[in-house]
């Protein structure tokens, strides 16, 4: 197989990789806490050189093109969005909701919370959010409010009580998180999180941090290219490949 050849076909593999990244990012623009994910890149064919596993027989004396390698998570920050829930949280900084799941604890952005009919503070799958020690909290029926750190209160007509405190973790190397569905987060078994540095704002949620008008231009962009590069490889086949071994069968 010759060079053009290999570029246009490691070409047409990351820009259709690249393709389901973009188009995923832009049909959660309405998640909640969703966090938009970017291409990393690595080499085909001579990836990890020097003895490692996984590297190419082929060698690098054929081409070290690019093709995507996984993705990255953006954790910049989303729009926040007031709605007047009292139970609705944003974060504002570095940080994440911890969730008690039956596949373990979960981390997200999206503070879409409310009380269950156990008065446990729940997301909107029905799962427990955790305190700072990885436990639910249970809020009784009233006004409540929650400060900037996290400090739940409850207004009753026996007076204002604090009853918890809702946990805000984060990591020293987030691109350890995965996705985890839309809008979560798993950690690797064995990793303990530390104190997140967020701060929360009661009544709003954060939305998707993928810009509309960006992640449309960057589809359109990423479609016309893969086009182009499906249209180089027929091209190196039909015009130069499929003649040449044709021709060279007759010599």
């Amino acid at each position: 197989m010759d060079s053009g050849l290999y570029a246009a076909y490691t070409a047409l593999l990351s820009r259709t990789q690249a393709l389901d990244t973009a188009a995923n990012n832009l049909a959660n623009l309405g998640t909640g806490g969703f966090r938009a994910e970017k291409g990393l890149f690595r080499g085909v064919l001579v990836d990890n050189l020097g003895g490692l596993e996984g590297d190419s027989q082929v060698g690098s004396s054929v081409n070290d093109f690019g093709v995507l390698g996984g993705n990255a998570l953006d954790f910049s920050q989303g729009q926040l969005t007031e709605t007047g829930n009292s139970l609705d949280l944003g974060l504002e900084g570095d940080g994440f909701f911890a969730l008690q799941t039956p596949r373990g604890v979960l981390y997200t952005r999206d503070g879409s919370f409310s009380r269950s009919a156990t008065g446990v503070l729940q997301d909107a799958e029905g799962e427990p959010v955790n305190d700072p020690l990885g436990q639910p909290i249970q809020i009784p029926t009233g006004t409540v409010a929650v400060s900037s750190n996290g400090t739940v209160s409850v207004t009753t007509p026996e007076g204002n009580t604090i009853v918890g405190q809702i946990g805000i973790f984060t990591f020293p190397d987030k691109k350890i998180l995965k996705a985890e569905g839309t809008n979560r987060l798993k950690a690797p078994a064995g990793t303990v999180p530390v104190v997140g540095s967020a701060t929360i704002r009661q009544g709003a949620v954060e939305g998707s941090n993928q810009n509309a008008i960006q992640g449309s231009m960057q589809l359109v962009l990423v479609q016309r290219q893969t086009e182009m590069m499906q249209r180089a490889l027929s091209v190196f086949y039909t015009e130069f490949d499929k003649p040449a071994a044709e021709e060279l069968g007759k010599v």
